[in-house]
């Protein structure tokens, strides 16, 4: 009875410890799958970019970082953001009144 109680308390967190790890890999893999051309991306290393392909056979995408194409792992990237409407920045000149 005695070994009962002590090996419930342990089967219910290593229960618990596999159900928590299973979440997290379904999340990171729906974060790896929502990935498309365009989106913005931050890769284990601290490199951001944009998406410009994405290779499937390889399972590798190509970043765009300010026109230096490179190629990493589908794994290797951390963050995903969508991809944004094309933001139009206008310059408002003050005009000065004497």
């Amino acid at each position: 009875m005695e070994m009962l109680i002590m090996i419930l308390p342990i089967a219910a967190m290593l229960f618990f410890m596999q159900r928590s790890q299973k979440k997290q890999q379904q999340q990171r893999q729906s974060l790896l799958d929502s990935m498309q051309i365009g989106s913005r991306v931050v890769t284990i290393g601290g490199l951001h970019g944009v998406i410009s392909a994405i290779n499937e056979t390889k399972n590798t995408v190509e970043i765009d970082c300010d026109g230096i194409y490179l190629e990493f792992d589908r794994a290797s990237i951390r963050t995903v953001q969508a991809p944004s409407v094309s933001e139009e920045v206008t310059i408002v000149e003050e005009t000065k009144e004497d």
